[in-house]
């Protein structure tokens, strides 16, 4: 069993040593060869992995998720996967067909962003003095806290698939936070809009991806660390 906790990125363990022993079955380049620590060279390597089985974009980024290792432990037949993970609301999930288009025409603007995160956090459980700033940044970085010019990302990887209601590629991301809708649909927060358009819905759909992706914990203490695109500290980075 590995522990997908185990799995990160600064890390020096034996989960992480089998990992690597299993992208280099794979055919994935580590130099270095399965020392246990996972740096730069394992990241790549595992980036590979995930582009390999069919990530694309942010989903790409070498960070390792459920799914992604879990692939990885059956293909190789070295390990199954022991998730240490909050889950997304199972109860909130939606079916890609039941994901609309509509933009409600929510304000834009950063002292609009901090409203409704808190609102956000409130629905989902996190703690707004965590949740709020975090959310905020990544609104600011990935839509410009909502303008309406950059609601929906037309020119990333993201953008393909047939047209959507709204007119652009259905695959496009959307919404404040910039969710893709397959992603929206998957994390998607019971009681909130079925479009990505609403900011309560795409920001909550956002913690619960986060918990999931990146595990961040339960009350948020940990979002802008673990996410760099929420650390307005560092660069901006996708998520």
């Amino acid at each position: 069993m590995v522990a997908l906790s185990n799995v990160q990125f600064g890390k020096r363990n034996e989960d992480i040593r089998t990992v690597q022993k299993a992208l280099i079955r794979r055919g994935r380049d580590i130099p270095d060869g399965a020392t246990g620590l996972f740096g730069e060279q394992t990241r790549a390597a595992y980036r590979a992995e995930q582009l390999a089985q069919g990530f694309t974009g942010a989903d790409a980024d070498g960070v390792p998720g459920p799914t992604s290792l879990a692939t990885l432990g059956r293909l190789t037949d070295l390990f199954r996967v022991d998730v240490e993970h909050v889950s997304a609301n199972d109860g909130g999930r939606l079916a890609l067909a039941q994901v609309s288009f509509t933009d409600p025409g929510d304000e834009s603007g950063e002292e609009a962003m901090r409203r409704y995160a808190r609102k956000a956090c409130e629905l989902t459980g996190m703690e707004p003095k965590f949740g709020v700033p975090a959310l905020t940044t990544i609104a600011k970085r990935e839509s410009a806290c909502n303008h309406p010019r950059f609601r929906v990302n037309t020119t990333d990887t993201n953008a393909r698939g047939p047209r959507a209601p709204d007119g652009h590629p259905r695959n496009c991301s959307r919404g404040a936070t910039q969710c893709i809708p397959s992603t929206f649909a998957a994390y998607h927060q019971a009681g909130t809009a079925s479009t990505p358009y609403d900011v309560v819905a795409c920001m909550s759909a956002t913690i619960n991806y986060v918990r999931d992706r990146y595990h961040v914990s339960r009350s948020g203490s940990d979002f802008a660390a673990r996410v760099q695109q929420a650390d307005p500290q560092r660069s901006p980075r996708g998520y």
